[in-house]
């Protein structure tokens, strides 16, 4: 009989917490985009004693269904968020599920850039906040894979090493204020997977202004696309004259530009 009580005590606990949770709230509870790999995805990046919430404030934009695999856009805005200290993305089912992180020191928290799949997975987007929260949001993106798995078309060119690390770009006004910075860096991003071709990537890279003030710092890993993509929001009060970008791979090749407009 007092276990009978006891249940019942927890089933109505349980029925008022849900009761008086604030509606669209963060959820600490079941994966919305149920991966079998969550479990793995939580031990692996995130301390046994972190919070972790599902958040509908952390928006990852993708193709619902991305015809190339080695090329797959995508689009991170962590915004809505208070006081965004770190994101790190990651996608459940790829062999190396870690793809990019960014920390925003004046940009705007978010970042767009393109990826390799090897199979149709969840891609994720997990914010800390300056309250030690991390706050996850993702989708799923469908592919018939093997991006990750493939060479590079770059790595078989004799052009690559000629132009390894130039920097293409562009800046223009957005009209919700500030500016957009999109930057374009020849790299041949190989996973290391391929037979034959070691892993060769841009390990880091440092968006600032015309006084070396930091705005973006990013940090590769082995999944991006080739050649790869960064596009960066700047607030208007942190909008330059023009930008500095620097950064290394993991061959020790510097990257270095000046972002004219």
């Amino acid at each position: 009989m007092k276990r009978h009580h006891a249940l019942v005590a927890a089933a109505f606990a349980v029925v008022c917490s849900l009761a008086t949770a604030t509606p669209g709230a963060p959820r600490a509870a079941t994966d919305p985009l149920d991966s079998p790999r969550w479990g793995d995805m939580r031990k692996e990046f995130f301390p046994a004693t972190a919070r972790v919430v599902f958040d509908a404030r952390v928006k990852v934009v993708a193709p619902l269904t991305a015809e190339n695999a080695l090329n797959v856009p995508i689009s991170v805005d962590a915004g809505e968020l208070p006081d965004v200290k770190e994101v790190i993305v990651f996608a459940d089912f790829n062999p190396i599920v870690r793809i990019v992180r960014f920390a925003p020191a004046g940009a705007h928290p978010g970042l767009g850039f393109r990826i390799k799949l090897q199979q149709s997975s969840p891609v994720r987007a997990a914010v800390r906040t300056g309250d030690g929260t991390w706050h996850v949001g993702g989708t799923w993106v469908n592919t018939t894979g093997g991006g990750c798995t493939l060479p590079s078309t770059g790595s078989g060119s004799p052009e690559w090493q000629k132009r390894l690390g130039e920097v293409s770009s562009r800046v223009w006004a957005r009209k919700e204020g500030g500016e957009r910075v999109r930057l374009r860096v020849v790299h041949p991003e190989d996973t290391g997977l391929a037979a034959g071709i070691p892993a060769f990537f841009i390990q880091s890279l440092d968006l600032a202004d015309d006084a070396g003030r930091a705005l973006m710092h990013i940090e590769g890993f082995e999944p991006l696309a080739e050649n790869p993509v960064f596009t960066v929001d700047i607030p208007a009060a942190r909008a330059a004259a023009s930008y500095r970008v620097s950064g290394r791979d993991n061959n020790g090749n510097a990257i270095s530009a000046v972002i004219e407009k």
